[in-house]
């Protein structure tokens, strides 16, 4: 168990590189008030392991740091998706249906006020709160629930708590 932390910041590395490239590839549909970020299927991985959180957190920061966003969206954007990595891992307890459920909320709520009041799109919130809503959906709801029934299958030999000897 001596290579712990070290397991932990390597899956935590991977994850948000694979989050900054699946961003950053699918750039056009990423960012807007209209957006499906397939990068956000990964906020399902905290219910494999507590390692994708900060994970996340730091591929949404790279991402919208790459991604040319404004200093409020790289904040608070990456803050919708730590809090969305959060309380999946908080929920992974309580089956595997409600791993999507905190980041497609946490985005509903966080991003329309970031478009609204960081960018200055003037749609009504709530139109932006269901285009958000609907693109989080098919990223996180969709997308996500696919990969966590793809590795849930691998699960042990992706993310076992014990370190290789």
């Amino acid at each position: 168990m001596k290579n712990k932390g070290t397991h932990f910041l390597v899956q935590g590395a991977a994850i948000a590189a694979v989050y900054v490239v699946l961003t950053l590839v699918f750039a056009p549909l990423s960012f807007g008030e209209v957006q499906i970020r397939f990068s956000e299927a990964l906020t399902v991985l905290p219910f494999f392991t507590p390692a994708a959180i900060p994970g996340l957190f730091v591929g949404c920061i790279i991402a919208n740091l790459l991604g040319g966003a404004i200093p409020v969206d790289i904040i608070f954007g990456s803050i919708a998706t730590l809090i969305g990595a959060f309380f999946t891992y908080k929920l992974r307890n309580t089956g595997k249906w409600a791993a999507p459920i905190p980041p497609i909320v946490s985005n509903i709520v966080i991003v329309p006020l970031v478009l609204r009041y960081g960018y200055g799109i003037n749609l009504p919130i709530p139109f932006m709160m269901l285009t958000v809503g609907a693109g989080e959906f098919i990223s996180a709801g969709v997308i996500g629930m696919i990969l966590l029934g793809a590795l849930s299958k691998y699960k042990n030999v992706l993310f076992h708590k014990k370190a290789a000897v």
